[in-house]
Formats: C-alpha cells, sequence, structure tokens
C-alpha cells in the first residue's frame, strides 16, 4: 500500500492501543464511484456517465476490489467500523445511484461485515431521494446531511439502521449561538429515535467554538435516552 494508506493503519493501531473496546475505532474508504470523481474529476464523471458510460464499470471494478482491501486491513489493525464516502453520490439520480453507486457500496459492506466491523455510509448534501436505496446498501449507520428529513427517515427506516446527523454544520455548529447548538442537539435527538446518533450532517468546520461542542455534549447529556 502507498504512504497514505499505510500512514491510516497506523494511526488506526495506534488508536485502538490507546482506546481498546471503551472507544469505537473507525477506518474511512471511498466509495466507488466518488474516488472516480477524484481520479476523473467530478465533472467529467458526470460527463461519462452520460456520454461514455460503457467503460466505467471497469474502472468502479478496480476501484472496489481496492477499497475492500484497505477497509479490510483497517479492520484487522484494530478498526471497529469503516465509513464510506460517496458524496458524489448526492448529484446523481436514483436510477444513476443505483447503477454506479450502491452494488460497490454493497460488496464493501459486505466485506467489512465478513471481516467483523461495522459499515457507515456517508453521503453528504440532500439524499432524500435516494435513502430508501441507501437502506439497502448493508450499511449499520447511515448519515443524514441537514437538508434531509431525519424524523421521516428515522420514522420509515428507524428499526433497520441507526441514522447519524443532522444538524447544520455551518449555520449552526459555526455560526449559531451555544443555545442554539443546544437546542438544534436536542431536536436531532428526539427526531433521531432510539437507534439515532447526534451529528452535524457533515464535518464540523475548522475554528468551530469549543463552547459550542460543550453545548453539544451538554445536550447529550440531558436529552439522551
Amino acid at each position: 500500500m502507498g504512504k497514505r494508506m499505510s500512514d491510516r493503519l497506523e494511526a488506526v493501531r495506534l488508536m485502538r492501543g490507546k482506546a481498546g473496546n471503551e472507544i469505537p475505532v473507525m477506518g474511512w474508504v471511498e466509495g466507488a464511484l466518488a474516488e472516480a470523481g477524484d481520479l476523473r474529476g467530478t465533472q467529467n464523471l458526470l460527463m461519462d456517465i452520460l456520454e461514455e458510460p460503457d467503460w466505467l464499470p471497469e474502472l468502479l471494478e478496480k476501484i472496489v476490489e481496492v477499497e475492500i482491501e484497505f477497509a479490510k486491513a483497517q479492520i484487522q489493525a484494530g478498526a471497529h467500523i469503516i465509513g464510506l464516502g460517496d458524496a458524489v453520490a448526492s448529484l446523481v439520480s436514483p436510477d444513476i445511484y443505483l447503477r454506479y453507486a450502491l452494488p460497490y457500496e454493497q460488496r464493501i459492506f459486505q466485506a467489512v461485515h465478513k471481516e467483523g466491523g461495522w459499515a457507515r455510509l456517508h453521503i453528504c448534501g440532500n439524499t432524500t431521494a435516494i435513502v430508501p436505496h441507501m437502506i439497502e446498501s448493508g450499511a449499520d449507520i447511515i448519515d443524514l446531511d441537514w437538508m434531509v428529513d431525519m424524523k421521516s427517515a428515522a420514522k420509515r427506516f428507524g428499526n433497520r439502521v441507526a441514522f447519524c446527523g443532522n444538524m447544520d454544520p455551518v449555520a449552526v455548529m459555526l455560526q449559531a449561538r451555544p443555545e442554539q447548538v443546544y437546542l438544534a442537539t436536542q431536536k436531532c435527538i428526539m427526531e433521531g429515535g432510539m437507534n439515532g446518533i447526534n451529528a452535524a450532517g457533515c464535518e464540523i468546520p475548522d475554528r468551530t467554538p469549543v463552547e459550542y461542542l460543550k453545548a453539544q455534549h451538554q445536550a447529550l447529556v440531558d436529552w439522551s435516552f
């Protein structure tokens, strides 16, 4: 494996050595479609799908083989969970998601489960149209960004997966006030159901004030059930 992948494995080993089984350790891979976007450029990939789709499965096949081996190596290094990022999937139609994203997510998650790990799917953006299909990925945890109705998703599918989300990472976590973060956290706890996991819809921005994270933590202490 390359240096960056080897560094990830070493980080997982170090984290697991520190955390043991008290704190879950999560590794990460890219979904085949997202990685194709990284290699080709997102705009080029979307044009490929429309104009030259015949060769795309060959690229996706090569990518998924690498992602599976990398996921397995991270679990063997000590990761409890493997997250899979497939952000470009929020830019395509449900039909394209079903053809070019979902089958590869399923294969990666099958390998994760076979290796004894838990699977988490992250597709940032408005995934409302594909949430019913994301459920079929085999993920144990599915992230929902702030544009998605978490209450509706949890009511419909919350007995099958744990939804994670879904506060606005910028408008709430970065730019609001601590009391607003507290209320937003409380709202997500109530809407996410018994299996819900509270988090921002995507990554916490750099320079988010510590006081805001403390407000989130306090709401979790006060309202989790």
